[in-house]
């Protein structure tokens, strides 16, 4: 038999090598071994067998890790969709596919010394009283780590040696997992009453499950989800033949999570079992607490396993393999858990589908949102993506039917929305002093939920004391040498940093410029840090705790910080993004959004939908509990329409304006987007290879009759960590033929060698 083989070094092809007798039996697709390759070993993945090879004197596979395979040949062949539609080695794809701390060539378990207890034969020993206590310990355990039993019982690894002397126990090592919630008290929680419109979703969903499991059609599923083809009549007279993908639209409050649990319990019941994608690594604690409690007992029982970049390599190991095995039937992560090797998949659920965190910026650039329909039509599952402010291509397609929308107007128990203040900042300049922080309204409505013992969440998209040093004498503004955006101050550390490249330096006391050396230098806008040193001048009794990426620099500070909000130690939260969407905490009645024009005057096509969405969905976090929400928002631009229908919670009027926009530029979800970068240290050859990269786009995507071709130009952030950038955006309908195209096009063509070419496909940062 012959394996063929893909490696991990990206060479774009597939090399076969015999299968030794040995190792027949444990070789399958999707296997992990090691093989020679010239003078190397070198890792790789079986990704097809056959009985004979066109090559002569091939070399045998040395070594197989890991059986059954690690690689399910389900999610092997959306590894190749990946590669194709995002123009990029298959060896890429399967890196994102399987955690580096799974692809290692050596077993990632630990093994650690547990406790067992023994069945006393004979008289019982005569034991001290120290030796009594611990024993009375392991008797209730019956089975603890040595580790955990030292630290229950403060004592030492001789007193456990004299039991096991004695016959008592037996110390032994065994494989013991890594939980990163390991330790914490689960309650168990009862599925909840749904409202007339949680039950219909459900219901539908159900039905979904139902038709797929017994057999309907799967349809082709070859598309990406949100493509569109101008020579189709209409993609609704197809939705029948393809796997349901649900848009469930359900305001903030709305019970969404319960739908989503009850769902789940619905594919366990039938053998299947389920992923979750969530947005951010802040809202996994939460949303993983819900879904433990849910099932963490009862005929449903079933491990809840966890996937994110904050667990450490061992507890990443330990998880996935947890789900390999089958023990683990529901996966929460983030957007590379869509590839959790959960077999058989019944359910997909998106949540907070319009986020653009489910974008991965580097190789493969995959849309895990799109990477889980695709999923869930090869392999008949059923797909939820759930938002109170879906992505414009998400509510497209369910408006023209190929997604099945699910409505959830209205906040569970009839709980209101809250009323949504809108500040204009012009007016509230005092003089010489400027713009204040906080306007008055704001500041009063602190003032008295601190007084009612209610709680506030005050929202800035923006880290940092200041967005910038300035001297207003000679006008230096101090910027970063690698990159063309200026210096964020720092004050806790008395730093200019830059957010692009992670560029220090010492903040100066007095203008740089030698001709100058003005000691009246200013900093100019805000952050968090400086809102964060506001409040407590203005406020000196109030319990106040920021949350950003400045704060958040161990992984249990996520946990922690929410936990103290959560039980009431924290009156003010200030932060960034990651406190938008998703919590919820009941005591919130008051959200303050410091400075809400913030991404509204970014060059993106895309800054008016992005600034209705974080205004809604910070909005959402107020009034979640008995007492009615307010939100304060200030800003410059208080008429635009993005600010508007956000104050108003009308996500469909903001649609039917956005859409009119986007049909007549021709931008997504109209059509779609490819965006190809130049980057090099020498603009002047990055300029002519763009120009000559746009010449041969010209000639491969001739026949794309409907393609549209612009640039080359200087990207919005037109030097980034020293390289200079010149970017070409493609607009076309039929993006499946282009990529194909593209990444022939890569193949082919010779850049210098200190110029390098990205091709993103359907990015959603233009910068």
């Amino acid at each position: 038999m012959v394996a063929r083989v893909t490696l991990e070094i990206a060479l774009r092809k597939e090399f076969d090598y015999l299968i030794p007798a040995e190792l027949e039996g444990q070789v399958e697709i999707g296997t992990r071994v090691k093989v020679p390759f010239g003078a190397r070993q070198v890792m790789g993945v079986v990704t097809g067998l056959a009985e004979h090879s066109p090559v002569t004197n091939l070399r045998p596979i040395l070594k197989v890790l890991g059986t059954p395979g690690l690689i399910t040949p389900k999610v092997l062949d959306l590894a190749r969709w990946i590669a194709r539609y995002y123009c990029c080695p298959v060896e890429t794809a399967l890196k994102s596919v399987l955690p580096e701390a799974v692809r290692r060539e050596e077993a990632g378990w630990q093994e650690r010394l547990f406790v067992h207890l023994l069945p006393v034969v004979g008289e019982m020993p005569k034991l001290t009283r120290r030796q009594s206590d611990v024993y009375n310990v392991i008797e209730e355990w019956r089975e603890i780590s040595l580790q955990e039993l030292l630290r229950l019982t403060g004592t030492t690894t001789d007193t456990v040696r004299r039991l096991e002397d004695k016959g008592l126990v037996r110390i032994a090592p065994q494989i013991s997992e890594r939980d990163p919630y390991g330790r914490e008290t689960i309650l168990p929680t009862e599925p909840l009453a749904l409202n007339p419109e949680q039950k219909a979703a459900l219901d539908a969903i159900c039905a979904a499950m139902d038709k797929v499991q017994n057999g309907g059609s799967p349809g082709a599923g070859s598309l990406p989800p949100s493509d569109t083809k101008s020579d189709d009549i209409s993609d609704a007279q197809k939705a029948h033949e393809r796997i349901p993908t649900f848009l469930l639209h359900g305001v903030t409050g709305s019970g969404k999570t319960e739908v989503y649990l009850q769902a789940i319990a619905y594919a366990l019941e039938r053998g299947f079992g389920a992923i979750v994608l969530v947005p951010e690594i802040s809202l996994t604690p939460q949303t993983v607490e819900r879904f433990k409690a849910r099932f963490s007992s009862g005929r449903l029982r079933t491990l809840v396993a966890v996937l994110h970049s904050h667990l450490s390599a061992g507890e990443r190991h330990d998880e996935w393999h947890k789900i390999r095995q089958g023990r683990a039937r529901i996966v929460i992560g983030a957007r590379s858990a869509v590839f959790a090797p959960v077999d058989p998949l019944g359910l997909i659920i998106v949540d907070e589908e319009h986020e653009h965190s489910y974008k991965q910026e580097e190789a493969p650039r995959y849309h895990a949102r799109d990477v889980a329909v695709v999923r869930g039509q090869r392999e008949r599952a059923v797909v939820v993506l759930g938002s109170a402010t879906p992505s414009m291509e998400s509510y497209y397609n369910a408006r023209r039917g190929k997604y099945v929308l699910l409505e959830l107007p209205t906040r569970v128990d009839d709980r209101r929305l809250p009323v949504v203040r809108v500040v204009d900042m012009r007016r509230e300049a005092k003089g010489d002093r400027g713009v204040p922080i906080f306007s008055q309204m704001l500041y009063e409505a602190i003032l008295k939920r601190l007084e009612r013992k209610e709680q506030t969440i005050l929202f800035l998209n923006r880290r940092g004391y200041s967005t910038s040093l300035q001297c207003m004498k000679c006008g230096y503004v101090a910027g970063c040498p690698n990159c063309s955006v200026a210096l964020t101050y720092h004050r806790t550390t008395q730093q200019l940093c830059c957010h692009i490249c992670g560029y220090q330096a010492v903040a100066p006391s007095v203008c740089p410029k030698s001709d100058c050396r003005n000691p009246a230098i200013r900093y100019a806008g805000m952050g968090t840090q400086r809102v964060e040193e506001k409040l407590a001048h203005l406020f000196p009794h109030a319990r106040i705790q920021r949350m950003d990426s400045d704060v958040l620099t161990r992984k249990q500070e996520y946990r922690r910080i929410l936990g103290d909000f959560r039980t009431g130690k924290i009156d003010i939260l200030v932060g960034t993004q990651m406190i938008a969407k998703g919590l919820h905490f009941p005591n919130v009645t008051l959200v303050g959004i410091i400075y809400a024009d913030l991404s509204l005057h970014i060059p993106d096509f895309r800054a008016g939908e992005r600034t209705f969405q974080l205004l809604t969905q910070v909005s959402g976090r107020a009034g979640r509990g008995d007492v009615e929400g307010e939100v304060v928002v200030q800003s410059f631009t208080p008429f635009h329409p993005a600010v508007q229908y956000a104050r108003r919670h009308d996500y469909v009027g903001f649609y039917e304006q956005e859409i009119e926009f986007r049909q007549e530029l021709k931008y997504p979800p109209v059509s779609r987007i490819a965006l190809i970068t130049l980057l090099g240290r020498n603009e002047d050859k990055v300029r002519f290879t763009a120009n000559h990269v746009r010449r041969e786009l010209d000639r491969v995507l001739e026949e794309c009759k409907d393609r549209i071709i612009a640039g080359p130009a200087p990207a919005p952030l037109s030097r980034a960590e020293t390289y200079y950038r010149h970017q070409i955006m493609i607009r076309t309908r039929h993006m499946t033929v282009a990529s194909e195209r593209l990444a022939k096009l890569i193949q082919d063509l010779t850049l210098p060698e200190d110029v390098r070419m990205v091709v993103d496909i359907d990015p959603v940062n233009l910068a």
